[in-house]
């Protein structure tokens, strides 16, 4: 007998949507608010200051401050360079089952981390009163004072202090590999400086780089203590404008305003080389601020319209 109440492939009837109401966080407005207050007085009280901005665009580009900032990032490359070679060293002889190496290295880092860099400076600067004369034998002889100059002075007291913070890291980087690399590579026939250079090493890299990439940015900063030693780099240069030019603050900020922007830059390579490192460690890396605008461009060019249909 056939039914004629209705169709027989007639799906039932399914529960209605949920709508999702999404839950209102009143104090963030209220922070957000304070916090634009908090920064629209800061910025309202520096405008009505006593401070001729103008003066900063007039020397921002200026010769000497060029000069200058050739002379800080020359500082912070060669610096990062002394560093980076001895932290190598120091972390392996801090690793070598030889207890004489091991503690020279232990003893090295305890000492230079241990003394704030501007006293290593000023030592370094005033040597003379100890060593009146450099003698090197057939190659060269001089007096302390002569050769130890203001530039030489800032690439020891930054280089070797450098060297001890750049020690730890490379120890931490070491020893997060797995050890059972190591036993393979000698299974291998490897020697132990075969395996550091090819298989220790760059899985190493890893680890050390990102820690690197912030010595970096901190070197670049800390070039600005050599100018207790009369070298002049960055801010040297804008303290010796700013006596002669009458605007002393204002030339600051102008420093200011340059090792942020040098900062700035040195982050954004920073990113891109803990991007290219970490292409191992993870099956899909982030997206980069570039392709994060891009993204949000095209999703907003591809919503419908408020009046267009689903």
């Amino acid at each position: 007998m056939n039914k004629t109440d209705g169709p027989a492939d007639t799906p039932p009837a399914g529960p209605e949507a949920i709508k999702a109401i999404p839950v209102r966080h009143y104090g963030r407005y209220v922070t957000a608010v304070v916090a634009l207050a908090v920064l629209g007085a800061v910025v309202y009280a520096f405008s009505q200051g006593k401070i001729n901005w103008g003066a900063i665009p007039d020397y921002f580009f200026n010769d000497r401050v060029l000069k200058g900032v050739g002379r800080t990032l020359l500082l912070t490359v060669l610096s990062m360079a002394i560093g980076i070679v001895g932290g190598i060293m120091l972390a392996v002889m801090r690793l070598s089952r030889n207890p004489v190496t091991s503690s020279i290295a232990w003893f090295y880092i305890w000492f230079f981390r241990g003394t704030p860099v501007l006293v290593q400076l000023i030592v370094w600067f005033n040597l003379g009163l100890v060593f009146e004369y450099i003698n090197l034998g057939p190659f060269y002889k001089d007096e302390w004072s002569d050769f130890m100059t203001p530039f030489l002075t800032a690439l020891l007291g930054l280089g070797l202090n450098e060297a001890a913070y750049m020690a730890e890291i490379c120890r931490a980087g070491l020893l997060a590999v797995d050890e059972g690399q190591t036993e393979a590579s000698h299974a291998l026939g490897m020697s132990h400086s075969k395996t550091l250079r090819r298989i220790v090493i760059p899985q190493a890299m890893r680890v050390i780089v990102p820690p690197t990439g912030n010595e970096v940015i901190n070197m670049l900063k800390t070039t600005s203590l050599v100018s207790v030693v009369q070298y002049s780099e960055l801010l040297r240069v804008a303290q010796d404008i700013g006596q002669t030019s009458g605007a002393p603050a204002e030339m600051l900020f102008l420093a200011a305003a340059w090792y942020l922007l040098l900062t700035s830059i040195f982050s954004v390579g920073q990113y891109y080389l803990e991007r290219y490192y970490a292409r191992g460690s993870s099956r899909s890396l982030p997206a980069t601020p570039l392709q994060k605008i891009r993204a949000n461009l095209l999703s907003l060019s591809n919503r419908p319209s408020a009046g267009g249909t689903a």
